[in-house]
């Protein structure tokens, strides 16, 4: 895992913009703590830091292989799971390697391939090849769009990055978000493609974009596609789980100490029953690690989004598996800690959070990286086997909008009220959450003779897949990365993708609770108290000190009226939410001291140009 960076330009010898090229770099440095390297040659120049992983002396990058007619460069992060069937095939087929790392195996695939070699990756990745042959740049990204890329084409060429910031480095690049962006900010949807910032770009999931003296060009190579399924339930809940004994067999490969992120839910205990297993055949024990607070026993307040805490169901796990467990305990005072909120917007380059569930996600990924380089997550397993209450709700499934939106606000609060009434009239989020709707499901493929009931499951799925599953890939990797850990997620495997998308929710809710297929294929894993479980998300502090930090802090904001985020923020309805007596003192409240003090430290670390006309 490593981050990337560079620079096109046909214009101009780059050998004379190291100091630029260095400089953009070196913003990658918290994704790659491990080494650095720069390669420029007449018009390209390529950075990378790395996180070693796999072939750690072997692995350095950027990577270059020389041919009769040029030179091919790569500069690569992330991993690719099938490299050993691929190198004994390119072996066989007359390459020689240098190396053991899956980095050379990608650059000698697109020697033998070319541009096709995409579709034989099964990985999380995003890199980019200079071919010097054709004196052009090819930038590819993973399937499920699980490892971030950003690109920002110039008048002759285009700058790239791993994250925006590494953009941003670049004088070329213009730090201004206009109304398009402001929008995607706020209405907790993503449009894919959309980078926020103006005049730059997402490499879409599943895509490879090409740069030559014609300017970029886009091609698609893996979409979710729909298919007859024709497998009966015990076949369906076999396929699964032989899926998930590979997958979790090939994201356990690391020349560096590896754990499971385990929250006592279905998904991450059923990942970490996998590896213990997997890992005990060669004598080996898993480590795991969940995430506490302080006080989290006399504060919990069960409610319909949590309905239990998770640290009883993690220590059944841990017991039933064997693993060698940490709880990771935080308190308030590290939660509401302004340079914990500064790291994490850093580490996202937007105000995009979710107050102290993004400082415990940092915190807890901080101080597993004292133990382990790896850990395998059970991210997008909700989204694949429909496992969020939105999936049974029937208002839910009868209503014209995205379906995490239906009762967004009831459980997390409404953020957007914090904002000026100009500022909310001006955004017509209303008008862009629909216009965003209706091309999300324009595409949705239908089979024939489906079920009025079974196609509109199916959209349900795929928005899941396709638009909210990004922004919680996106949230752990930057959060992750920020710490130097790589986080696996192998529930976004496309073949499980592919296959279980295409089950019919008959299948997928044969029992009439969430996630049925998942359950049954690691029943005979599991504790049965977690077999028995509830769905929980991620935990929420419930300490009154997190809240009070959060008023202390929005009072001392106030104190300056003239900094720039009340021109965005309408101060006298922060100044009630600060009151705790006021009516405003609610969920919503909360939220919206979170927003405004996230949009205050953005606006003085990037110094944004705000456009709103």
């Amino acid at each position: 895992m490593c981050g990337i960076t560079g620079w096109v330009s046909y214009g101009r010898d780059l050998l004379a913009e190291s100091p630029t090229v260095d400089a953009m770099t070196e913003t990658m440095s918290c994704r790659g703590p491990d080494d650095r390297g720069t390669w420029t040659s007449g018009p390209v120049a390529l950075g990378h830091r790395r996180l070693a992983i796999i072939d750690l002396p072997g692995g350095r990058q950027p990577m270059t292989l020389d041919t009769p007619s040029g030179t091919l460069a790569l500069v690569y992060s992330g991993e690719t799971y099938n490299f050993t069937e691929l190198r004994g095939e390119l072996t066989g087929r007359g390459h020689r390697f240098t190396t053991e790392s899956d980095t050379e195996v990608v650059l000698r695939a697109y020697l033998e391939w070319g541009e096709a070699m995409a579709e034989r990756l099964n990985g999380m990745y995003a890199f980019a090849i200079w071919d010097g042959r054709e004196q052009k740049l090819v930038m590819v990204r993973d399937r499920m769009g699980i490892k971030p890329f950003y690109y920002y084409p110039t008048p002759d060429g285009v700058l790239f990055g791993s994250e925006p910031k590494a953009v941003l480095a670049n004088p070329l690049a213009r730090a201004r978000v206009e109304l398009g962006g402001l929008r995607e900010l706020f209405a907790f949807v993503r449009t894919p493609g959309h980078a926020v910032w103006d005049g730059m770009y997402e490499v879409e999931p599943g895509t490879l974009v090409t740069v030559d003296r014609n300017g970029p060009r886009r091609h698609v190579y893996w979409r979710l596609e729909t298919r007859p399924h024709t497998d009966d339930l015990d076949t369906s809940v076999k396929h699964v789980r032989t899926l998930l004994d590979d997958i979790v067999r090939r994201q356990l490969v690391a020349d560096v100490p590896r754990c499971v992120l385990l929250s006592g839910g279905l998904d991450s205990s059923g990942l970490t029953a996998l590896a213990a297993r997997q890992l005990a055949e060669t004598g080996e024990s898993v480590r795991s690690f969940s995430v506490d607070f302080t006080g989290r026993t006399e504060h919990f307040v069960a409610d319909a989004f949590r309905a239990t805490t998770d640290i009883p169901f993690v220590h059944d796990v841990v017991r039933a598996s064997g693993t060698e467990h940490q709880d990771i305990v935080l308190d308030s005072r590290a939660l509401a800690d302004p340079a914990i909120r500064a790291r994490m917007i850093t580490a996202r380059d937007l105000p995009l959070g979710f107050g102290d569930m993004d400082a415990s996600l940092y915190l807890l990924f901080k101080a597993i990286r004292r133990h382990s380089t790896v850990a395998l997550s059970g991210e997008s397993a909700d989204e694949i086997f429909g496992g969020y209450p939105q999936f049974f709700d029937e208002g839910v499934r009868k209503a014209d909008t995205f379906p995490w939106l239906v009762h967004f606000d009831e459980h997390f609060g409404d953020d957007v009220g914090v904002l000026r009434p100009e500022i909310r009239q001006a955004l017509k989020l209303p008008d862009f959450i629909r216009d965003s709707y209706a091309t999300a499901v324009a595409g949705v493929e239908r089979l024939a003779g489906e079920s009025g009931f079974e196609y509109r499951m199916r959209v349900i799925c795929r928005l899941h897949l396709t638009r909210f599953v990004q922004m919680l890939l996106d949230r752990k990797d930057r959060a992750s990365m920020a710490v130097g850990l790589e986080v696996r997620v192998p529930f976004c495997d496309h073949r499980l993708v592919e296959y279980v998308y295409n089950a019919p929710w008959s299948l997928k809710s044969f029992d009439g609770r969430e996630k049925s297929l998942l359950r049954e294929a690691v029943a005979d894993v599991l504790p049965r108290s977690v077999y028995d479980r509830v769905k929980s998300p991620y935990p929420s502090t419930q300490d009154p000190a997190y809240a009070h930090a959060l008023r202390e802090q929005t009072r001392d904001l106030l104190a300056t009226p003239a900094h720039r985020v009340f021109d965005l923020v309408d101060a006298a309805r922060v100044r009630q939410m600060v009151d705790r007596d006021s009516p405003q003192n609610t969920t919503a409240a909360r939220r919206g001291m979170e927003r405004t003090l996230d949009l205050a430290v953005w606006l003085d670390l990037y110094d944004p140009e705000i456009s709103v006309s």
